[in-house]
């Protein structure tokens, strides 16, 4: 694959002539070569370079600036801007947009390499002016024939070489087409036709395919894994578990040490706008540290004399005549700037790192550490939950439901949108995963460090009372994070019901003194409160009230102190959440942002797609409540109310926020967990307690000598959806237009995977 398949173009442009008419290029009247090399779009109509091909290679090769000529004149634009008041200037294009077209001319007789070519005519005239050849030696006259061969729109990047090959096939006139907006700088030189594209061998895409390979292997039906039971008591599965979570610990943490040595403060301003800052959270270190509740950020004179500032045609008004700095998406309220994302993170990261090091600490290191911890922690969780429900299963089941609940609590996202939005995500998700699988581990049979760590209610299971404290401690602290992951605690209720319910028994026929049988719910209150009071005593000081937040006070795309979600929109917003489509293209990434339109104007973040579509096996938690017959060994309950709450937040998040992306992380997980049972039926069977493959389909104990063709299909359905699940998570970090697109945030990553697949 990598020798023959992906260097195709090598093979192909072996007898390339090489040749070229002229050292430059033909500019046509709507590009102007600047002094250093580089062109200026005058006329966007006319901006092309006109050159000649002679067939022998069906591609081109542009020559772009080099790097020390495009960071010369970046830094001469940043000069101009600052020495203007921060006035946008144009610079140099980081990616460009082209589009190739050929014109051949053809004679009859010829043959041309367009007569093979899949490019789409524009226009294909010839003009017959022969005579039949009826006679031995008669002449006709020549019939020509124009082809004008219309390539497609792709772009580059000057750091990328790869990505400056595009293919042109045809021989004649080519006109390289620069579609870019008047004013454009594009740093491009000229264009060269008849070159070799050079043989180049990429171990990224080596290891990508020896990955998907190792994944195949490891999954397939017929794999050892499937032979193996899931045993979490076992010392070697508990140290592969390890080096399995090695690989993102090693991958994330070379990540988070880059941003440690190479991340810059997160703040820009373009005159008559906004100002951005992305640094909040190190803002509200600072202050905490400080002792104040405001952030030390300058409220502008104009800004704190206004009567009504969160009304967004004031603060047009305020911006058109330069009142800066006006900060987007913070919080203005009596004078002062705030921040309505969770203190937490600030406390437990950002402030000890301000301290250690006298720095602030990188907002995407911080964000990918949470997320490093949710991976984990999340991992456990599923894990734990799968013994409970299904003890007698195997290896390859268990590591597929793994996968599947990682990519259904949006942990893909999570992992590339690494700025301040994502933060309180990462850590609700972090601290809620950690709380439950210490609640789901309460009800253990192991032996307890001291016998009073153990309380039993009637005949009920005994619970371990470290475990519930420092779940219930975990699941409050949420209150400092994302609020809304707080409601996690409802599902102790059903978790614990079988002792709630012998405890209330007790308490009634004074089978135990009050004391005695309130300590599990003592050790459950006591943390919960000892860590919520001084949340709510910190929305107090900042807002007068300990459940406000201030996010009605943010300057964002409304006025949020009247703004009302239309009821019209919320079951639109149900939908997408749950079934927007996901829309193919037919070239790299092969995935678009999918349109939602609302029936009345709201906020929403375009997305590729939803939860049932994105992750299909998600929709395995729609069975949930039909698996009556499955013996799920008492997690049914818990379970069917992690689908309920889960219903009941997408509600939530339909009317309080609208439709986001990020707000998948709020029920994705619940339904991740949900999900459990229905993908472990469908790979397992009916009652996988007798064998490993399930009483349908095995007489024998080893789970796959008798697998029946039923089971068999369903095995790999799921192996095959689960890499469909995880390349659409991988090939949407490179969709276009998405926020925080990778094509303008490192266009050299972005085109550099592109090369691989344009050219063939």
């Amino acid at each position: 694959m990598e020798c023959i398949v992906f260097n195709l173009p090598f093979w192909r442009t072996l007898g390339a002539s090489t040749d070229t008419n002229a050292v430059h290029n033909t500019l046509g009247a709507g590009l102007k070569r600047t002094d250093d090399g580089m062109l200026t779009v005058t006329d966007p109509t006319a901006a092309y370079l006109e050159l000649t091909a002679d067939g022998t290679s069906p591609y081109l090769r542009i020559d772009t600036s080099s790097g020390e000529t495009i960071e010369k004149a970046h830094e001469q634009a940043e000069k101009e801007s600052k020495a203007n008041g921060d006035k946008r200037v144009v610079k140099p294009l980081s990616s460009i947009n082209v589009r190739v077209d050929v014109t051949s001319t053809v004679t009859a007789g010829e043959t041309s390499a367009n007569d093979t070519t899949s490019g789409s005519s524009d226009a294909a005239n010839a003009t017959d002016s022969g005579t039949d050849e009826s006679a031995a030696g008669s002449q006709s006259s020549p019939t020509t024939t124009t082809i004008v061969t219309t390539g497609r729109a792709q772009s580059l990047t000057p750091g990328i070489e790869r990505s400056h090959y595009i293919k042109a096939p045809g021989k004649g006139t080519v006109r390289v087409w620069i579609q870019e907006t008047r004013g454009s700088i594009v740093p491009i030189s000229d264009a060269r036709a008849n070159v070799r594209v050079p043989f180049a061998v990429s171990g990224v895409r080596i290891a990508a395919m020896a990955l998907l390979l190792f994944m195949l292997a490891l999954w397939r039906p017929g794999s050892r894994l499937w032979r193996i039971p899931f045993d979490p008591d076992s010392p070697r599965q508990r140290l592969a578990f390890a080096g399995i979570m090695a690989v993102p610990v090693i991958a994330i943490g070379a990540s988070i040490a880059w941003q440690l040595a190479n991340a810059m403060p997160l703040a820009f301003h373009i005159a008559g706008g906004y100002t951005y800052d992305f640094d909040q959270y190190g803002h509200v270190a600072d202050s905490l540290i400080a002792g104040r509740p405001w952030l030390d950020l300058q409220v502008p004179d104009r800004l704190a004399a206004t009567a009504d500032p969160y009304d967004v045609p004031t603060r047009l008004k305020l911006l058109a005549d330069g009142v800066s700095p006006i900060y987007w998406d913070y919080v203005y309220y009596q004078g002062h700037w705030y921040s309505y994302f969770g203190v937490l993170p600030a406390v437990l990261l950002f402030a000890p790192y301000r301290i250690l090091t006298g720095r602030t600490l990188p907002t995407a290191a911080a964000e990918q550490f949470l997320v490093l911890l949710f991976i984990i922690f999340f991992s456990m969780l599923v894990l734990r939950v799968i013994h409970r429900v299904m003890p007698r299963t195997s290896l390859a089941a268990a590591s597929l439901t793994v996968a599947s609940a990682l990519l259904g609590s949006q942990a893909g996202y999570l992992i590339y949108r690494t700025n301040f939005y994502q933060v309180p995500f990462a850590a609700s998700l972090a601290l809620t995963s950690l709380g439950l699988w210490f609640w789901v581990g309460a009800d253990t049979s192991h032996r307890p460090v001291l016998s009073i760590d153990r309380w039993q209610a009637g005949n009920a299971r005994p619970l371990s009372l470290p475990r519930l404290a420092f779940g219930a401690l975990c699941i409050a602290a949420n209150f400092g994070c994302r609020p809304t992951f707080t409601l996690a605690a409802l599902l102790a209720f059903p978790l614990f019901w079988p002792q709630i319910r012998a405890m209330a028994a007790d308490l009634k026929d004074r089978r135990v003194v009050w004391w005695q049988a309130l300590r599990a719910p003592v050790a459950v209150i006591v943390p919960a409160v000892a860590v919520v009071v001084p949340l709510m005593m910190w929305n107090k000081v900042r807002f007068g009230s300990p459940f406000n937040f201030g996010n009605a006070y943010q300057f964002s795309v409304s006025d949020m102190t009247r703004y009302v979600t239309p009821l019209r929109d919320m079951p639109v917003t149900i939908w997408y959440y749950l079934c927007l489509p996901l829309r193919f293209t037919q070239h790299f990434p092969w995935l678009a942002l999918s349109p939602a339109p609302m029936p009345v104007w709201g906020y929403y973040e375009v997305m590729v797609g939803a939860l049932f579509t994105a992750t299909p096996l998600m929709a395995l938690a729609l069975v949930l409540p039909f698996l009556r017959r499955l013996e799920m060994h008492g997690m049914r309950p818990w379970l069917m109310s992690c689908l309920m709450l889960a219903g009941a937040l997408i509600v939530f998040d339909s009317y309080v926020g609208g439709l986001g992306w990020r707000y998948s992380a709020d029920f994705g997980y619940l339904t991740a967990l949900a999900s459990i049972p229905g993908l472990l039926w469908l790979v397992n069977g009916r009652e996988p307690s007798k064998s490993l493959a399930g009483a349908n389909d095995a007489a024998s104990g080893d789970g796959i000598a008798h697998v029946t063709p039923w089971r068999w299909l369903m095995r790999w359905t799921v192996v095959l959806l689960v890499l469909f699940t995880l390349a659409v998570a991988v090939l949407s970090c490179f969709v276009l237009a998405r926020d925080d697109a990778l094509i303008a945030n490192n266009p050299g990553v972005w085109h550099q995977i592109q090369s691989w697949f344009t050219l063939l």
